[in-house]
């Protein structure tokens, strides 16, 4: 089956505060834009930020492998590199990881390098990578 770019818009309560993370933090090109959002290009990806000043992101937790992981959360499933170059970009930029970047389920089904940090706005966002892809959707 061929894989198609998907589209995610969500919240943020400031635009500039998004545009500098997405387009310059995370290194999102920029697309279509107005006054109430932004298109950005999130590793082939479509995602674009709507203006709500009165947005709240919700704080939600569930535990995963001894961490609190927040949902809901978004974010893509790169090849390892990247996520090693993406985790340093990350941390040159002097991002606040809610968990750090770190390898999840080591020596386990499903192992995985993963990392979680919040948007200005606090959306959620995670990062993943697997050393075999054939384990995206591996089970136990």
């Amino acid at each position: 089956m061929e894989r198609r770019p998907f589209h995610l818009a969500f919240p943020v309560d400031n635009l500039s505060a998004a545009r500098h993370f997405y387009g310059d933090v995370l290194g999102c090109a920029e697309g279509r834009s107005s006054d109430c959002w932004i298109d950005f290009n999130l590793y082939g990806h479509q995602i674009v930020t709507h203006l709500n000043p009165d947005a709240k992101a919700r704080t939600m937790t569930n535990p995963v492998d001894g961490e609190n992981v927040p949902v809901p959360h978004f974010g893509v499933v790169l090849t390892l590199v990247q996520w090693d170059a993406l985790a340093e970009r990350l941390k040159q930029h002097g991002t606040e990881f809610v968990i750090a970047p770190t390898v999840r389920f080591r020596g386990e089904v499903g192992e995985q390098a993963t990392m979680f940090f919040l948007d200005p706005s606090g959306n959620a966002l995670e990062f993943k990578a697997f050393a075999d892809d054939d384990q995206l959707f591996a089970a136990d």
